[in-house]
Formats: structure tokens, C-alpha cells, sequence
């Protein structure tokens, strides 16, 4: 892949990331990186890079890209010929290989976009290793992993309601209604025996003092 394909492919990405559910566009990417970076990049200098008429970048400017989109510098250059993801001896360290295998993983998934939004997800953690090492740990526990699924499926179904729209209930299930009406039914009967207990008294007394009488 080339570096002005990295680009486009990149601005791609970002875009579904901030929720514009499309590509970021030229000016919206040159905008943002002043925002964010405090780093000035012209429009025109980055349409050249895309378009390669500039293949090759200052040391700056590819350490601007990369803080801007969380990359590693080394993925902003042109892929040499017969590169394969599996030929990356050239970066330094596990982390970085591994988050340039997940970015290309995203792009060879980009049409399953929530594959592909869990894999930039992963890439752009600072401990991506430890990540999936800690996912494997959840698969490999038994019971764990459908456990979390039920929590977080849970805590989603008691996310606020829109402005306007009341909560609504989740109904009780059939053993905690039926357990609802036996607790019921025992606090009644106990009141009417308390009742009962206490409406014989008076008449008790009364008996009493028509005897003393």
C-alpha cells in the first residue's frame, strides 16, 4: 500500500470513528490536526500526498500524522514490493507490529464495520497485547465470558430513556410474582389474627366485671 492509499484509508477510519459515518474530508483532517496538535499541514500539501505527487514527507509531518491517528511513524511510508503483513522486522517492538497487524486487519474487514471498529478499537489501546491476552483469559474461564455478556447486556437495558420517555419496568418474573402474592397473603392473615387477638380483649374485660359485679 502506498502512503497516499495509508492516508485516504486513514481519514476513513477516523471519520466512522468520530460518528461521521464517512471519511473525514481533507479540510475537516487539517482542521482537527491544529485543533488537537497545535500542528499546521496545508490541505493542498496533504492532497499532494494522497495523490503522490509528494511520496516521501518530513520527519515532522509523519510524526504529526501519526500522534493524530495513533499510528506508529514507521506505518507512513510505502509499503516496499512483495510486502506482507507478516514482513515487519523493521519496527521495534511487539506492540507496534501487532498494531499494524490489527490496522490491517480492520482494512481487510472494512465492510463488516463493527469488526472493523473493534479492531481499531484494540490497535489504539496503548497495552493492545495486554488486551488480547486478557481476552483469551475471559474464553479460557469457564462460564466467564457468557457472564459478562449478561452484564453487559444488563446494564444497556437500564441505560437512561430519551428525554420525555419514561422508564420502563422490566416485569417480574414468575416465581418472584408468585413469591410476591404467598408474602402478601402471610402478612394479611397475620394482621387479621393481631386483629382478632386484640378485638377479644375488651370483651374479656367486660366479662370480668360483670362477674365482680
Amino acid at each position: 500500500m502506498k502512503l497516499g492509499e495509508k492516508i485516504r484509508y486513514l481519514r476513513e477510519v477516523e471519520g466512522s470513528l468520530r460518528g461521521f459515518n464517512r471519511a473525514m474530508s481533507q479540510l475537516e483532517l487539517v482542521r482537527a490536526i491544529e485543533a488537537e496538535t497545535g500542528s499546521r499541514l496545508s490541505q493542498s500539501y496533504l492532497s499532494q500526498i494522497e495523490s503522490g505527487a509528494r511520496p516521501h514527507i518530513t520527519n515532522t509531518t509523519r510524526q504529526t500524522l501519526a500522534a493524530f491517528f495513533k499510528v506508529h511513524p514507521g506505518y507512513l511510508v510505502d509499503d516496499p514490493e512483495g510486502y506482507t503483513p507478516e514482513l515487519q522486522s523493521a519496527l521495534r517492538d511487539t506492540e507496534d507490529k501487532l498494531d499494524l497487524w490489527l490496522v490491517d486487519g480492520a482494512e481487510r474487514f472494512r465492510r463488516d464495520t463493527e469488526l472493523k471498529k473493534a479492531l481499531l478499537a484494540v490497535a489504539r489501546h496503548e497495552h493492545s497485547r495486554d488486551c488480547l491476552l486478557l481476552l483469551e483469559a475471559i474464553l479460557e474461564t469457564p462460564g466467564l465470558a457468557p457472564r459478562l455478556a449478561e452484564v453487559l447486556r444488563r446494564e444497556h437495558s437500564l441505560a437512561p430513556a430519551p428525554a420525555g420517555q419514561p422508564l420502563k419496568e422490566k416485569p417480574a418474573a414468575n416465581g418472584a410474582r408468585h413469591a410476591g402474592s404467598a408474602s402478601q397473603m402471610k402478612t394479611a392473615a397475620a394482621r387479621r389474627r393481631k386483629g382478632a387477638g386484640q378485638s377479644r380483649i375488651p370483651t374479656d374485660k367486660k366479662r370480668a366485671r360483670g362477674t365482680q359485679s
